[in-house]
Parts: C-alpha cells; structure tokens; sequence
C-alpha cells in the first residue's frame, strides 16, 4: 500500500530565469496523494479517464496537449480523414486533472521527484536565452505512471532523421500531406511542363521503409488516394505514380500468420506496390535512397516506420532493470517497476506502454499491449486503501492491417481462445469498426464515420493551404 507523503506546500516548485525559488501552492486537498503520470499517449491518456480523480491529486506532464489516435494517423496522412478526427485534448479533464505541456528530463527516485522542462518556453529576448535553459521546475510525486512511449527507430542510418518522415504524431501526418501535395516534389510540381518525363518519375516515387502494420497501411492509403483522386485530378501523372516498399524481414507483416502474409503480398503485386524485402538500406541524401542490393534509389517521399527506439527519459534511468535489446523498463505483472540490483518491484512506481515490458510476457507494440485499464482499477483500489493482488493478464483481441481497396487481413491465430484469421472485404468491415470503437469521444464517434462517408461521396480534398 502507498505511504501517504505530504509537504508543507502540496504544489509544483517552480525555478524562475532568477536563482531564487518559489513556491505555487495548489488548490488539491492536503491529504490526497499525488499521482503523477508521465505521457498522454495511449497508457497514459486512458489513465487519466478512468483514475479516481477525487481521491488521486492527479497530475500529467506532456510535451503535447493531446493525444494521437495512431491507427487514424496513416489515413489522415492522405486525406481520407480530417487531422482533428485522430486527436483528443488532454485538458478534457480539466479542472480535476492538473496538466503541464512539459518534458521530463530526470528522475530521483530516492527523493520522489522529477525534474521537468517546459515544453512552451517563454518569449525572450536573445541575450536570454541561455537563461531559458535553466528554466526548469520540479514535482513531487507519490504515485509515478512512466508511460512516454518510444521513438522511432533508426538504427543510426545516416540522414534518416533529416532527409525522412516518419507517422508517430499528427503532425508527421499533417507533413506527408503536404508533402505529397506541395510545389517541391509533390504532384503540382510534377506537373510543370518544364520536368522530364524522368524527373517526373522521380518525384513521383513515393518509397516507404518498414513492413509492419504502419508500413503496410500507409501504402494501402496512399495506393487509394493515387488510384482515386489524383488520377481523376492527374490523369497523366497517375501512370508515373510508384510506391515501393522497403524490409530487410523477408516477409512484410512479419507478426501475422504466414497465410495472411502471402495475401497481403499478392493483393500488393496485383495493385502495383513493389515489395522489396531483405533490402537494407545504408543512408539517405535529399531526395535518394541508398540501398545495399540496388544501389542509387530517388524519390520525392519517404517514410520510414522500422520499429521502436526508447526514449531518452527511458535512457537516463539508470536504478531500474531494463530489456538488454530494446532498453524498456521491466515491471512484474503487476506493472510495478523492478528497481535496484535485486531487481525487486517499487510499489509506487509504475512503467505501461512502449516504455516497458512485463518481465517474461512480452507484448505486442499496440495499443492493446498497454494495460492501462488494469492499472487503472489497481491505483484506484490503492488509493481507498484496498488490496490489489490479481496480475494483469493480457487478452489477445488481434492484429489488423488494411492493405486498400476495401480490403484488410484480421489474425487472431495466437489468442488462447478462439483462434481464427480474415482476409478481404469482411477483414475490411471489422477493420473499420475497430477503428470506429476504439475512438474516444463521442465527437470522433461522429466525425470518423461522417469523414469516411463524405470522402466515399465527394472524394478526398487535395487543396494544400
């Protein structure tokens, strides 16, 4: 059971451009303890739901104030879905929940502290911006939820962080639209008449790195968006159009039944998308990809969805037990960090999501691998002072991909019950409802399906402004 821990001031301490510090006290309750949670991605985001707001004192710290409903993302990237349908505002639980738009850069674990940068920095004059940088403030917790996720992985390929987009955030959507849209590369410059026939092709080769769910989704989007709209709107450029996928796996989907594999790849060669798997790409320049089997590859997109890297919170924690490969906190199955050189699991401190994995059970990187629900009714049992012993078990509810043109594949073949698998249209319809239950709000409940009518209706709008 957590020890209830107060302070004389149950607020944030705040480091202003001054050395001297002060002291903001808070509104919450002097005997309620302090839950922290770190992230408001799907772990935290779903915490903050349906955690006990009146006897938690709940605080988030994000860098962004909403959250990304990620599997929307690779559609609204090409038009089939307006950016608001796959963000929900985190401040929706205003005012129980105190939210900073901040990053965590450090843990005390022995003090139970953090030590938090803004992620809004002041407006300041040029002579103090050094002073920006100490601009820090600090929180106490008594409950902690790690739940910052990952980053993209990279593999150290040089260039790949300059020179390619990736599809983590809204705004990494927001950019492929432009991009496959915009005078630089996209279609409108391709349609200059001062181009070669050549040029154009270049521009438009549209390359993307990673055949898991993300990878595959993205071309199945983009494949539609082509095969609609620009060929209705470029009837000439559509024919120079190519997306060619890229894997250094040797098979695309690689966590889904082998059966559902070679569907997706027949249904991909019958649409035109080249797949290219073990290609291992060696770094990426302005507009060319260098690829170890083929050498020399332009093209005006490139999206690069290869898997997860921790984040750097993550990295600076040293007192925890980690995975040796993908460097993610360890819990037990309670999803209590295992802390110290005995690895044995702190009470107060909880890892979900990306960031973590329960020792012995790995889970998969979606959204049903995190067990924030579970979690949830645990902290909420703790904080009335009710044991919690039952461990978080997780039910396997499937993978889904979309692979375009009304199509989609559907494995559950690795639950423990009710093994079965889909591939097609009816893979399609459970695919789409999914994404429509998993929605949040009851505006995106609306929004979502009203979005999928009017582009089935009207088509995709293809204005850039």
């Amino acid at each position: 059971m957590l020890s209830v821990h107060r302070r004389v001031v149950n607020g944030a301490q705040f480091k202003p451009l001054s050395a001297s510090w002060r002291n903001f006290s808070s509104s919450a309750r002097r005997e309620q303890q302090r839950l922290v949670v770190l992230g408001s991605g799907w772990g935290g985001y779903e915490i903050l739901r349906g955690i006990d707001k009146k006897r938690w004192n709940v605080i988030v710290v994000t860098p962004s104030n909403y959250f990304n409903f990620t599997p929307l993302l690779a559609s609204c990237a090409v038009g089939t879905l307006e950016f608001r349908t796959a963000v929900e505002p985190v401040r929706r639980y205003t005012p129980e929940v105190k939210t900073y738009q901040a990053w965590c850069d450090k843990i005390d674990f022995e003090h139970k502290t953090l030590k938090c940068m803004p992620a809004t920095p002041p407006v300041l004059s040029s002579e103090d911006q050094t002073a920006a940088q100490n601009h820090t403030f600090e929180l106490h917790y008594d409950a902690l939820v790690i739940a910052v996720g990952a980053y993209s992985q990279t593999f150290g390929i040089p260039g790949v962080k300059e020179h390619a987009h990736f599809l983590k955030d809204i705004s990494d959507a927001r950019a492929i639209r432009n991009r496959v849209l915009e005078c630089k590369t996209g279609f409108e410059q391709a349609n200059q008449p001062t181009l070669s026939d050549i040029e154009r092709r270049n521009q438009l080769h549209f390359c993307i790195v990673g055949g898991g769910p993300t990878g595959v989704e993205f071309a199945a989007e983009l494949h539609d968006l082509l095969n609609t709209d620009i060929k209705k709107h470029y009837p000439t450029l559509h024919r120079l159009a190519r997306i060619t996928l890229f894997d250094v796996a040797p098979n695309i989907l690689g966590s889904f039944d082998e059966g559902l594999q070679d569907f997706a790849v027949q249904r991909f060669k019958r649409e035109g998308i080249r797949i290219l798997t073990q290609h291992h790409v060696e770094k990426v320049e302005e507009g060319k990809l260098f690829v170890k089997e083929k050498g020399e590859v332009p093209f005006g997109l490139l999206v690069w969805s290869t898997g997860l890297a921790p984040n750097p919170l993550i990295k600076s924690i040293s007192e925890a037990k980690k995975h040796e490969k993908t460097h993610s906190l360890i819990t037990d199955e309670h999803c209590q960090v295992l802390m110290g050189p005995d690895a044995q699991p702190d009470p107060s401190i909880f890892a979900i999501g990306d960031c973590a994995m329960i020792d012995g059970t790995p889970l998969p990187a979606t959204a049903q691998g995190t067990p924030p629900k579970y979690l949830t009714k645990k902290l909420n049992k703790l904080v009335r002072g009710v044991e919690h012993t039952k461990p978080f078990v997780f039910n396997d509810m499937g993978s889904l991909a979309y692979l375009g043109d009304w199509h989609a594949v559907y494995d559950r073949t690795k639950a423990d019950r009710v093994k079965t698998k889909e591939a097609g249209r009816f893979a399609w319809l459970l695919w789409r409802s999914a994404y429509f239950t998993r929605t949040l709000s009851i505006r995106n409940k609306i929004l979502v399906p009203f979005y999928w009518f009017m582009n089935w209706l009207f088509g995709r709008d293809l204005s850039r402004f």
